[in-house]
């Protein structure tokens, strides 16, 4: 594709920043009385062409985007798993690859705000549209507002795209819609959506492009984990950003010198860590091995505090340890890993018997004399080997709001439900753990969620029916595995990471231990 159809995404990652660079890439431009730039008419630089030569086929890194939307709305799948499958199969090099990786996780990630303003510019409610036109829009309105893509280019080219996939009728109203689209630029819709709107909590949706109840979750749990309220837009901005791959080096197994020359540069919060320049990781012979690993430094470093806990004299043979809700096996590996330098034996614990084979294949990079894995309900273990091991690992579900910037489409399918109907299983999950561990042994209850409702509600609860049970300084057991030493994440003894303080995913960690 030419330069001039594709300029690829803004690099800062926030709208506003976006915004200035379609400015810059559509030519002149005019300032209103405030001060902001106006964009209108014949100034957007809109093609002329005759319908016979205006384009018909769909750009392939467009196509792409446009069937990953189409997956996670009409079968429910995952854009981070779809994406890379789609991208193998249309064949894209690594620039459109990226292009279409901002396309999809952009307009998936702005899906309310975008929906708002398409609104204004559809003559009939967004529900009547055919959900392909509505996909289509949202991935015009995402170029034309928040990438650098010249406006003639993004709309010929999702005209095109709606041309060649959904139909030459459906084209024309896409095209009529998108160009009413180009009328302001984002921070004018904002302006325009949000004049005379006095709630904190719907300004912030609106412009952050988070649910409400989201915004108000996200908030309060800010005030429970010890930080102000004020910080809730860096967070939800935080969200927004496109995150940058870690990698991590399986302790004694793996190493980071093929990361390193292919332009990784050393993590800067946890030892084997290393931050990726992009592209296709799986072209690393180490990462194929399995002894180097995408993952999140978050997840990192949770599952090397909770080996790093002194536990007093090892037993004779080696202490035993449990993930118990293992799959896919991120943090079993790395625990796995950590145990055969150690000495130790680990235990992963998968119910779902398609996700424990995910497990295995996490953990064949370990030898497996210091591994095995169980496919049962986690919430039996406990009963079924009581006081077992000498350290558990109990990774629960949850909402996932911790890792809003790493699943794009998440935001818009959770509700305060959701959290409701999970509260049980995560109480039961923590009560099989702790009946798992020994005497003197500990158990990290972990989520990816700062819901007061997943994390300090649920610790609260069971530690406040036994007595045996003691809750430990998760902070400080964060600050002996991070190269830091000081990250600032505890607050009254349990550990709450953020995206926007320590650019990993929003994890919380309650280290507590069995008194002897």
């Amino acid at each position: 594709m030419s330069e001039s159809g594709r300029r690829g995404p803004n690099n800062s990652g926030s709208r506003d920043g976006a915004g200035q660079g379609n400015r810059g890439a559509r030519g002149d431009s005019k300032r209103n009385a405030q001060g902001r730039e106006r964009n209108r008419g014949p100034q957007r630089g809109f093609t002329n062409n005759a319908p016979s030569q205006r384009t018909k086929r769909a750009d392939p890194a467009r196509l792409v985007a446009f069937e990953v939307l189409r997956a996670v709305a009409s079968e429910d799948a995952y854009a981070n798993l779809v994406l890379p499958a789609r991208i193998r199969e249309h064949r894209l090099d690594r620039r459109d690859a990226g292009f279409a990786t901002e396309l999809s996780y952009g307009a998936l990630r702005g899906q309310g705000t975008y929906d708002a303003i398409l609104a204004r510019c559809v003559d009939r409610p967004l529900e009547q549209l055919d959900p392909a036109i509505l996909d289509a829009l949202r991935i015009g309105a995402h170029q034309l507002l928040s990438m650098r893509v010249p406006a003639h280019a993004a709309l010929d080219q999702t005209v095109g795209l709606a041309r060649a996939v959904i139909g030459a009728g459906p084209s024309a109203l896409i095209n009529a819609v998108l160009r009413k689209v180009t009328a302001h630029s984002m921070d004018e819709w904002l302006d325009i959506l949000l004049d005379q709107e006095t709630d904190e909590t719907r300004i912030a949706a609106l412009r952050h492009a988070h649910p409400e109840w989201i915004v108000r979750a996200l908030r309060q749990s800010l005030v429970n984990h010890g930080r102000p309220k004020a910080e809730i837009d860096d967070l939800l901005e935080a969200d927004n950003a496109a995150p940058v791959v870690n990698l991590v080096a399986l302790p004694g197994l793996g190493d980071l010198e093929e990361a390193f020359d292919n332009g990784a540069t050393p993590g800067e919060l946890v030892e084997g860590s290393a931050l990726s320049a992009g592209g296709d990781l799986g072209r690393f012979e180490s990462v194929r091995r399995g002894t180097t690993r995408v993952q999140d430094v978050g997840s990192q470093l949770v599952a090397r505090a909770l080996a790093g806990v002194e536990l007093g004299e090892r037993p004779a043979g080696g202490e035993k340890w449990l993930d118990l809700c293992a799959g896919p096996g991120g943090k079993a590996a790395l625990l796995a890993a950590l145990a055969y330098r150690d000495g130790a034996t680990l235990l992963a614990n998968e119910p779902a018997p398609h996700r424990a084979k995910l497990v295995q294949q996490a953990l064949s990079a370990v030898p497996t004399e210091s591994w095995s894995v169980r496919t049962g309900d986690g919430r039996e273990v406990g009963a079924e080997q009581p006081e077992a091991f000498d350290r558990v690992l109990v990774d629960v579900p949850c909402s996932g709001l911790g890792a809003l910037r790493r699943r794009p489409e998440s935001r818009w399918r959770r509700s305060p439900k959701d959290i409701g109907d999970l509260g049980p299983l995560q109480r039961d999950l923590l009560k099989s753990a702790i009946d798992a561990v020994k005497p003197g042994g500990v158990v990290a209850y972990v989520t990816c969620s700062p819901h007061p409702a997943e994390t300090t509600a649920v610790v609260g609860d069971v530690l406040n029916k036994r007595e045996d049970l003691e809750l430990l300084d998760s902070g400080q057991a964060l600050d002996q595995v991070s190269l830091t030493g000081n990250l600032g994440a505890g607050h009254e003894l349990t550990a709450q990471l953020w995206p926007h303080v320590h650019q990993t995913d929003a994890m919380f960690m309650a280290i507590i231990r069995k008194k002897p």
